[in-house]
């Protein structure tokens, strides 16, 4: 676990150190995007952040292949390097699709040459456990069908649900821990070494979500963009391919004993079967439903909307920041439930707890009007809008104007001695920003509604 924890403390260590001078990289560059109708935010952010990501990731496996407990990961199996290849060629492309905006089509087929190259090295689904049969060993054709089905599915999933401040990075670091726990007990309290190559890639996905959040939180200061949803996504079903069809569960023996027994005892079995679709249950909601809303409306399944569950939970009254946190819980329930019962199958508590918390979730997404406060006590700890406001008017200041400017057009003017550059950055989100851009003719340029 210490090793682990080191791995995980590196690459996100790495990721935050290098994702500010990405993020100033990305403004020099051109990488701001105009604002489109769809999007939530009202100022142009960067993206490329999938840039600090990925060397977050070359840094996390470069620091594994160095410590003594993780080094055997490389030196058995050829599944880090296979995914190095493909997390390499699937960020070239959310690079250029980032930069210049590339055909759907073609980010489509990217992300299979991406998959194909990694079963080509070895990273691919042998087997699958099946209800009442067992394992059930794939053919080669099989296997390559059913990895690259579900990297493209993994990939798209989370790149769908990259549409609020935090959203991706956070849901997807959720499902990393509930897997990386999963993994660890297979690994260490079973014994499996193959199940060793996928605690360390989640492990490493942890670290490159952890290290992106502090940027990437309301309000963002950079975007992930394409090339970091789909690098995310891409570890993400690594781990998910890794743990399904490398480890052979029958290695366990959990087929002994009486029927009824066997069955308790099997499922275990059946949980990485499982636990690769509910760790994106969210995700892959969001992703069918889309593709359903916009068939059944006439359009493209890769046109871009305003119909996603983030919108639809910001469209009935929730602010974008407990719009974040409802998904975050409904991910965490689903993804830590389904461990938890792979752990204690017999157990009616966890049953119970499952039940109760949904009841929250519920209630959470019925109430989208309320906002909590926290404890008088607690006030100087959380953020201002949690804290009790004060009754307490303000003295007019003797030399106040009476009335405020009723539009940006009637605001004072930056002094004379002002440089030119500081006055056009007042319009792009951050502190310090190259290039003069107007956030008014951003708006209009969108079309979008000031």
């Amino acid at each position: 676990m210490r090793d682990y924890l080191l791995t995980l403390c590196v690459t996100a260590a790495v990721t935050y150190l290098l994702t500010g001078p990405v993020r100033k990289f990305a403004i020099a560059t051109g990488a701001m995007p105009e604002i489109r109708a769809r999007d939530v935010h009202r100022e142009p952010t960067p993206r490329l952040g999938g840039i600090a990501m990925f060397f977050g990731l070359c840094a996390g496996l470069l620091v594994a292949d160095h410590l003594q407990n993780l080094n055997s990961v490389f030196e058995v199996s050829s599944e880090p390097r296979a995914l190095l290849s493909g997390a390499a060629l699937i960020w070239i492309i959310g690079v250029l699709d980032d930069k210049f905006e590339i055909d759907a089509l073609i980010k489509l087929g990217g992300q299979m040459i991406a998959a194909g190259v990694m079963v080509m090295q070895g990273l691919t689904i042998l087997w699958i456990p099946v209800p009442g049969v067992g394992m059930v060993s794939l053919s080669d054709g099989q296997g390559t069908l059913l990895t690259v089905a579900l990297v493209v599915i993994t990939i798209n999933a989370v790149n769908f649900v990259d549409g609020l401040d935090g959203l991706a990075a956070g849901m997807v670091c959720i499902a990393a821990a509930a897997f990386f726990l999963y993994a660890y007990r297979l690994s260490v309290s079973h014994g499996i070494e193959a199940a060793a190559p996928a605690t360390l890639f989640t492990a490493i996905l942890m670290g490159m979500c952890l290290g992106f959040l502090p940027h990437n939180m309301h309000p963002a200061r950079i975007f992930m963009g394409d090339s970091g949803s789909m690098l995310i996504g891409l570890v993400l079903a690594a781990a998910a391919i890794s743990i399904t069809g490398q480890v052979d569960m029958d290695v366990l023996k959990l087929f002994e004993g009486g029927d009824r027994e066997g069955t308790h005892a099997a499922l275990p079995v059946f949980i990485p079967l499982l636990l690769p679709l509910t760790i994106i249950a969210i995700p892959l909601a969001d992703l069918i439903l889309a593709i359903v809303r916009r068939t059944w409306n006439g359009k493209s399944p890769f046109a871009a909307d305003r119909g996603h569950l983030h919108h639809r939970l910001l469209q009935i009254g929730h602010s974008h920041s407990r719009a974040v946190l409802i998904m975050y819980f409904w991910s965490a329930l689903i993804a830590f439930g389904v461990v938890g019962y792979s752990v204690h199958s017999a157990s009616l508590w966890i049953v119970i707890v499952i039940v109760g918390m949904s009841a929250v979730g519920l209630v959470l997404l019925l109430l989208p009007r309320f906002t909590p406060r926290a404890p008088r006590w607690a006030e100087s700890f959380v953020p201002p809008r949690y804290r009790r406001r004060k009754n307490v008017a303000a003295p007019p200041a003797p030399d106040a104007p009476e009335s405020a400017p009723e539009s940006a057009s009637e605001a004072p003017a930056a002094p004379s001695g002002t440089p030119e550059h500081a006055r056009a950055q007042t319009g792009v989100n951050g502190a310090t920003a190259l290039g003069s851009r107007s956030r008014t003719s951003d708006r209009r340029k969108a079309g979008t509604r000031g």
